[in-house]
């Protein structure tokens, strides 16, 4: 798919929280088309942050912030903790859970993660930063449990010296 590569001159991608959660992601997880597919599916767990530029590039602009979908790993398999290392180190979670809202009704979720180099509890802190969103609700207000909070994801990743 060479569309990443092929998007209008002067094309930015820089949708909001809002957008990310409840227009690409429910789409994604609702298996529906996305009008312009400029994000890619990616295996966040085998590949390291400075390969993603490459991977997730959108046109030939440079760019400090990378979107791709990814399904959440799970460390255990009958478990529900999340495996989030790498080759290279591991991302670690930071700070609380930020909800987001469209018209005033909670549609998801972003968390923060650090990238750090080597294993825990011993990493060395990089800039490597990622925003995860997930659903919080389907169409109807239900919890989505079983689909979204433990199989889908769609990260934000940036660096933070840029």
């Amino acid at each position: 798919m060479d569309a990443f590569s092929h998007v209008p001159p002067g094309f930015r991608f820089h949708p909001t929280d809002e957008e990310l959660v409840d227009y690409y992601l429910r789409k994604k997880v609702a298996l529906k088309k996305i009008d312009l597919d400029v994000i890619k599916d990616i295996d966040l767990y085998k590949i390291e942050p400075w390969d993603l530029q490459e991977q997730c590039k959108i046109g030939n602009e440079e760019q400090n912030e990378w979107y791709f979908f990814s399904h959440k790993d799970k460390k255990y398999p009958t478990g529900t903790r999340t495996n989030r290392a790498t080759t290279a180190g591991f991302w670690k979670a930071t700070g609380r859970d930020k909800p987001i809202y469209v018209k005033n009704c909670l549609v998801g979720m972003r968390k923060t993660l650090v990238f750090y180099r080597g294993r825990a509890p011993n990493g060395q802190k990089s800039d490597w930063i990622m925003h995860e969103y997930r659903l919080e609700t389907n169409e109807y207000g239900a919890p989505q449990v079983s689909l979204c909070t433990s199989a889908c994801m769609l990260p934000r990743i940036q660096t933070s010296d840029t």
